[in-house]
């Protein structure tokens, strides 16, 4: 049996893959690189807002179109929108042979191949670059956002213990990653579920310590509650990139209430401030939704106000999606679909100019970038404020070949929006 894995979604569900895709390994099934080689195919959904769905589900309908056609064998489906839409998968795409919800490894491997011989023992294949892997270092979310389905497709919160994280780390190193990519549904929650209190700080000391990484990276910080001992050690841990991911949602107290948030507009503000002064020259990431129901022009006002105050380095925004079963869900979706576009693209356009000021603060300034891949004859790599897969490139002319996954000090020559432009020294 020859198995292939279509991952969609977050990076968390790249770790749910990579994780499976081990266990697959571990039981001699065969991994396939492509579709076209495969006979089986697991396809891992993501269910978080419309789009998203609608991705997944036109992944399950082309695959089952290909077992229609007798390109594949077997078609199994899992994930986050299985685990909330499984009886309906399995009644209106008949040609799926199996549902699974989320972190099910053991479950699909016993589909696959009933005679399991090894149970959950951590395996892991690496789907990323060599040189940097996501790390999950816990599951669910005990959050009531008025917004959001993850405690319904994910659980509660479940905290992965500090040895485990770090004989992981220490594995992945040893593979060659260079960069670790933290990552949850609430990475600064983490510890509360097993210790009582938020242990962040304990992990990151002991991740920078024990793993041997060149940078590790936090993401997905909730803001309410946020345990501000974790800045000193962002701060005095010279292998902790200096930057946050912090996903705010907006800026309107009025709207922070309704999405149940638990902050309101003057903390936020109070938090922004401590971190920036606590850790100087920090990378601060965000990202807002517009559209929620009970937003209005004037709060629409105010997050761009707010947006254009703060100058976030890095910003996304998304448009508000209804989600059954959701606190949010009886408000309904009374935004119409033009408006909430038109006012992602303000907030945007506000980035997009705050994203040019800063990087065009850098030409002249020599960036240590971690080289990704070859293009078109130059390198794109990233500076040690940028995630992968999210935020800016920085694009690297060199005399010299420049292997993916090292490092080098590159002169900023130019700058645009999102991308910096410079050569090695």
């Amino acid at each position: 049996m020859k198995v292939h894995i279509v991952t969609l979604g977050c990076s968390k569900n790249t770790v749910d893959s990579e994780v499976l895709a081990g266990q697959l390994h571990a039981n001699q099934l065969e991994l396939a690189a492509t579709v076209e080689e495969a006979d089986t195919l697991v396809i891992n959904t993501c269910g978080f807002i419309d789009a998203a769905k609608e991705e997944s589900i036109q992944a399950i309908l082309e695959a089952a179109e290909l077992k229609r056609q007798g390109s594949l064998q077997r078609l199994v489906v899992a994930g986050c929108l299985s685990e909330r839409y499984g009886s309906d998968l399995r009644e209106e795409i008949p040609e799926v042979d199996h549902v699974f919800g989320t972190e099910a490894y053991e479950q699909i491997i016993k589909a696959l191949s009933p005679d399991l011989k090894y149970s959950l023992l951590g395996e892991r294949i690496l789907s990323t670059p060599q040189h940097y892997a996501y790390m999950k270092i816990s599951e669910g979310c005990d959050h009531p956002c008025a917004f959001c389905a993850i405690p319904i497709m994910r659980g509660t919160h479940r905290s992965t213990a500090i040895p485990q994280l770090v004989a992981q780390a220490q594995s992945m190193v040893r593979q060659g990653v260079k960069e670790l990519v933290l990552v949850a549904q609430d990475s600064t929650y983490y510890g509360m579920d097993t210790e009582g209190r938020r242990m962040l700080p304990d992990l990151l000391r002991a991740l920078s310590d024990e793993s041997g990484a060149a940078w590790i990276r936090l993401m997905y910080a909730y803001p309410a509650k946020f345990p501000t001992e974790i800045l000193e050690v962002i701060r005095d841990r010279s292998n902790i990139a200096t930057y946050l991911d912090m996903p705010l949602q907006h800026a309107s107290t009025d709207v922070l209430r309704n999405m149940r948030r638990g902050i309101t507009r003057r903390t936020t503000e109070e938090l922004l401030d401590q971190i920036r002064n606590d850790v100087p020259g920090i990378t601060l990431r965000s990202t807002f939704i517009v559209g929620y129901p009970s937003e209005t022009e004037a709060d629409v006002d105010e997050l761009a106000e707010f947006v254009a105050a703060q100058q976030f380095d890095r910003l996304g925004v998304f448009q508000y999606s209804q989600e059954d079963d959701t606190y949010a869900y009886i408000l309904g979706d009374p935004i119409p679909a033009e408006v909430k576009q038109e006012r992602m693209q303000r907030i945007m356009e506000i980035q997009r100019d705050i994203s040019l000021a800063k990087n065009q603060q850098k030409v002249g300034t020599v960036q240590r970038v971690l080289i990704e891949e070859i293009v078109d004859q130059e390198y794109r790599g990233r500076t040690e404020a940028d995630a992968p897969e999210v935020d800016n490139d920085v694009y690297v002319r060199s005399e010299s070949p420049l292997q993916p996954g090292t490092f080098v000090d590159v002169m900023i020559d130019d700058a645009a929006e999102f991308d910096l432009f410079g050569h090695t020294r």
